[in-house]
């Protein structure tokens, strides 16, 4: 009897850990083993009578009775009522936002594999296709990143003007009010694209098809307002800008201090027009001082109550045309030499009719709610796109440097210092795209990812941040000599930038990303606030009730599965792909139960100060993210159908996104309080000690390999960018330079032989070349890949200077092999006119 109660209690175990939801048949199974054992069992009476109380108190708990909700349920309620901290207004319009993903998925220790490798690969059109390689091409050929930027401090006039004709501006807005009506997917590549040439055109680009105007016209706007403003907007007749930062507000933007009272005025010569007087004072507005549309974010009163009963309308937005009387345009900021328009407006008592609300006098106190649904499909696009941009710029430039710089007769590349650099740039950029494509798909196929979208904005942009730093280390001297040569230090520049806006990154890791995600990606704690919220004191229990005991089933769940995946290493889950990917299904279907797990503990220990425990939601906000990360990577591996050439790369991702997961765990452990319960959690997670080991220098090497030589899997990793075809372009120079210098590589290997051999005596490389030839240790052609890859090698690694007091207009550039042995120098200097000091 006793072997029959062991196995009963292992089988208890088992339904716990996968099938929470069969309750009830458990126990009447466990019912009927209990009767059997009663009449055949030499037991003690009084243990039997322990055994059936417990088993009557389990079936109590785990069955849903209205014995249950009197009993237990309704003092719980009561607790939780009290113990809850309030929700905001804000906080749930916030937390309503958007709609849950594959978020969901990895919080709930389940994720469904087969769910996500059964979405379609994100495609582009064939019209997408064609504008991004005809316009989007074309408008990159006619941009150069340092005339913007240093001469002209602003798009030139014919770009602005091509943007505008070619539709860049409306690639949101739908084809029957004159757009492009383009996926998120072909958004986020123009941006892309755009970043690899120019950061000033992308963000030009970026802001009109993001939160914006636009957006909230489409999602908002009333008919009238939509058939009037759209396509104006699409053909560039309308230059939007959105108002929310100010001076006061930036990250706590639901305090903005900015506000209008409803009232009636004169207007375009009518008197007693319904409307608002408006005043406010913003700042960090893109587009804003070019703008002839302004969006506006306040917080309107009703004093008089003409449009209501209440005198604190809420968070309300307003579309005015800037031409209004009282709206005030200030001068331009300029944020880290980035020369897109940016600046300050401001207006006093201006008063605008009602009509300007966007969704008129009915969306009056829905601003926040209406900013938040579209931030949460705005900010999944275009930030990680011009963060992959520029990682897709750094990637394939660095790797062509490697290649082309020479330091001791060596390749750079070939240093194991830079490999390492190297396989950090080239690592990163294959997950950061693969979270780019998946994240925008899932736009497409109808989500507002609101938790993911924070994930790619803060993890994408941070990646981006290492790869441009590894870049420029990589570079040194080239990288910070600044000029029309360098095509990576603007970029340097401006990435804090992208660090700082649709919420910084601090706040983001800190506050969003697991804040948001744990109420909702969880399946039961929005359930439960929702619960307790409830006004119906029965439709409160039951729903209560139900939420609560599921929450509990799900938490013993998790710390079952946890455990037992963590003594076996994961290896009897069921998982798809092959002897290269499965196990990393494996591990990842892990460690989201540990997650969950994990999560559920922190809430219960921490309860509502885990809301100012701010760097231990970081850590709970990092787990989910790699854990999101890493999903993307094995949906990309899966899509682009297995490459075996990009194994490397797959797997370098993989393994440091799981060893970023395990350094967050152990980060959190040691963190929590008190000592008993972090050394408990550590066991169940991790039995065995730490599994995941960050990707390992065999591997880097492999990767570096990659960025180092053209080939399928060098264009696979940097697919989208602009390569100009003009000779004199840098990155031209540098990608036609690394062709020839690979293949001079065996011919200068047989002259460097000679000279160890002495069969070459000068220490001229130019008479070496000579000697060769009269020797016949090269022929005459191969004399003349050597000299051109000489040639491109030289114009390649050189900078650019000035003048001494930099407010000459000449630029000069040596081009042309220089002889530093005695011989005749050979200069010849670019010099091109620049007008930056006469327009300053």
């Amino acid at each position: 009897m006793t072997a029959i109660l062991v196995v009963a209690v292992i089988a208890a175990l088992w339904v716990l850990a996968y099938h929470r939801a069969a309750a009830p048949v458990w126990t009447l199974a466990a019912a009927a083993g209990l009767v059997l054992i009663t009449y055949l069992t030499v037991w003690p009476a009084s243990m039997l009578v322990t055994v059936w109380i417990l088993f009557l108190l389990g079936a109590l708990l785990l069955n849903p009775t209205p014995v249950r909700r009197i009993l237990v349920s309704r003092a719980l309620l009561n607790v939780f009522r009290r113990i809850l901290p309030a929700v905001s207004q804000t906080e749930r319009e916030a937390l309503e936002a958007g709609t849950v993903w594959w978020d969901g998925d990895l919080f709930s220790g389940r994720p469904d594999w087969r769910k996500l490798l059964s979405y379609p690969k994100p495609t582009l059109s064939a019209e997408e296709r064609a504008f991004l390689d005809g316009p989007v091409e074309t408008l990159c050929g006619m941009l150069d990143d340092w005339e913007i930027t240093h001469e002209r401090c602003d798009l030139p006039q014919h770009v602005w003007q091509f943007i505008k004709e070619h539709g860049f501006l409306g690639m949101i807005i739908p084809k029957q009010y004159a757009g492009l009506g383009f996926s998120a997917l072909a958004h986020s590549a123009v941006i892309m694209k755009l970043t690899t040439r120019s950061g000033t055109a992308a963000v030009s680009v970026m802001v009109p098809n993001s939160l914006g105007p636009a957006e909230l016209l489409l999602h908002y706007g009333t008919q009238e307002q939509k058939d009037y403003y759209l396509p104006r907007l699409a053909k560039g007749l309308e230059m939007p800008c959105f108002a929310l930062t100010s001076p006061e507000a930036g990250s706590d933007a639901g305090n903005i201090p900015d506000f209008g009272v409803v009232c009636r005025g004169e207007w375009q010569g009518r008197t007693g027009v319904l409307g608002m007087r408006l005043t406010w004072e913003k700042r960090y507005i893109t587009l804003g001082p070019i703008a002839t549309l302004l969006g506006l974010a306040f917080r309107l009163y009703d004093p008089d109550h003409l449009i209501g009963p209440r005198d604190d309308l809420g968070i309300t937005l307003a579309l005015i045309p800037t031409r209004t009387p009282g709206v005030q345009i200030g001068r331009r900021h300029l944020p880290l030499n980035a020369v897109f328009m940016n600046g300050p407006n401001w207006g006093r008592d201006v008063f605008v009719p009602m009509e300007y609300v966007i969704g008129g006098v009915d969306y009056v106190g829905q601003g926040w709610k209406m900013l938040m649904n579209c931030l949460a499909a705005g900010r999944s696009i275009s930030l990680p796109a011009s963060s992959v941009g520029m990682a897709k710029l750094s990637t394939r430039a660095t790797g062509a440097y490697g290649r082309v710089r020479q330091q001791f007769n060596l390749p750079i590349g070939r240093f194991e210092g830079v490999e390492e650099a190297l396989a950090r740039i080239a690592g990163n950029l294959y997950i950061m795209d693969a979270a780019r494509v998946m994240t925008a798909g899932a736009v497409d196929l109808g989500e507002k990812p609101s938790v993911v979208s924070a994930i790619v904005k803060y993890h994408l942009t941070e990646r981006g941040r290492q790869v441009i730093n590894d870049a420029m280390d990589v570079h040194g001297g080239k990288g910070i000599c600044l000029g029309p040569s360098n095509y990576l230090g603007r970029a340097y520049q401006q990435t804090p930038i992208a660090i700082t806006v649709e919420g910084a990154n601090i706040l983001t890791r800190s506050m969003i990303i697991f804040g948001q995600g744990a109420i909702r990606g969880h399946p039961f704690v929005l359930r439960e606030i929702n619960a307790v919220a409830e006004p119906d004191a029965s439709a409160a229990l039951k729903s209560f009730d139900a939420a609560f005991f599921g929450h509990v089933a799900f938490v013993v769940s998790n710390k079952a599965r946890a455990f037992w995946m963590g003594l076996t290493r994961a290896r009897f889950v069921a998982a798809p792909g092959d002897a290269q990917t499965s196990r990393y299904f494996q591990q990842l279907t892990r460690l989201s139960s540990a997650f969950a797990y994990v999560a559920d503990v922190a809430m219960f220990v921490l309860g509502g100060s885990l809301k100012r425990r701010e760097r231990l939601s970081a850590r709970l906000g990092d787990i989910l993210s790699e854990l999101y990360l890493a999903s993307s990577a094995l949906k990309r591996f899966e899509d682009d159908g297995c490459p075996a050439e990009d194994l490397p790369l797959l797997h370098w991702s993989m393994q440091d996104a799981l060893s970023r997961t395990e350094g967050a765990f152990y980060g959190l452990f040691e963190n929590l309080p008190g000592r008993f319960l972090p050394w408990v959690l550590r066991l169940i997670v991790f039995p065995w000690g730490r599994e995941f080991r960050p990707p390992r220098d065999r591997l880097g090497h492999q990767v570096c390999a990659i960025a180092l030589n053209p080939g399928a899997a060098r264009d696979r990793l940097t697919a989208g960018m602009f390569i100009s075809t003009d000779e004199n372009d840098p990155i031209a120079t540098l990608e036609a330079a690394l062709v020839a210098v690979i293949a001079a590589e065996p011919i200068e290997q047989k002259i460097r032989t000679a000279r160890k051999t002495s069969t070459l005596a000068s220490a001229s490389h130019e008479h070496d070349l000579a000697s060769a030839v009269a020797q016949g240790i090269i022929s005459k052609g191969e004399l003349e890949l050597v000299q051109h890859a000489r040639a491109l090698r030289r114009k390649a690694i050189m900078v650019d200077d000035f003048p001494k007091d930099l407010g000459k207009t000449e630029i000069y550039q040596t081009t042309q092999p220089v002889s530093f042995e005695g011989l005749k120098v050979q200069n010849i200097n670019a010099k091109e006119e620049s007008r930056g000091a006469k327009q300053s």
